[in-house]
């Protein structure tokens, strides 16, 4: 007899987003916190300074952030990862279903990387002293995900945020404070990298 009945569509839950005032306050105690650290755990704090300020600026995924290598090469290109070109101010991801994009790099990022990468060999190990990763963890080898999640949720409880940050969170917050200010959703689909307008239309009902 319920043949014929259509289930009830479920809501589609909002992507979680920062207020600007709490992506900003995030990303200021990263920066501050670094003059509080020394040695090794400077360079680390630089580090993850520099991933914040790329994460909210430039909208990137978690992969495509721990994919970036320091310096592009011919094995950087051919096996899929990304890189930042500092003197264009811009950083170079391969998306989803392999499709590489450019998206700019702020001021406030360029900045922090290049803090970061002034002291990013104090990271690199005598027998990794080719290691071609832009974010290293503390042993020497590139970045993971678990590493980064809980860098992030360090962070954010540290800063005094009310909620628990990960980079998902910072890419929408990047996608929402766009859109609020341009109002121009065909960019915003650009720098997200979305291959469909209504991915990208669910930022319109977080304004």
């Amino acid at each position: 007899p319920a043949a014929a009945l259509r289930a009830p569509k479920t809501a589609q839950s909002l992507p979680k987003a920062l207020a600007v005032d709490d992506a900003i306050t995030l990303a200021n105690y990263a920066s501050e916190r670094v003059a509080q650290c020394r040695g090794l755990a400077q360079t680390l704090a630089l580090r993850d300074a520099a991933i914040v300020e790329l994460l909210y600026g430039s909208g990137l995924r978690l992969g495509e952030l721990l994919a970036l290598d320091a310096v592009v090469t011919a094995q950087t290109e051919q096996e899929g990862r990304g890189w930042v070109d500092l003197q264009a101010a811009e950083v170079h991801v391969m998306g989803k279903g392999s499709k590489r994009r450019t998206t700019p790099v702020g001021a406030k990022s360029l900045q922090a990387l290049q803090a970061y990468l002034a002291q990013r060999s104090a990271l690199l190990k005598p027998h990794q002293a080719d290691e071609a990763a832009l974010f290293l963890g503390a042993r020497g080898g590139r970045l993971g995900k678990a590493a980064l999640w809980q860098m992030l949720r360090a962070l954010s409880l540290a800063s005094g945020l009310p909620v628990h940050v990960h980079a998902h969170v910072l890419r929408h917050s990047f996608a929402s404070h766009v859109l609020q200010s341009s109002g121009d959703l065909r960019a915003v689909q650009e720098l997200l990298g979305h291959a469909n307008i209504g991915t990208t239309q669910i930022y319109t009902r977080l304004d």
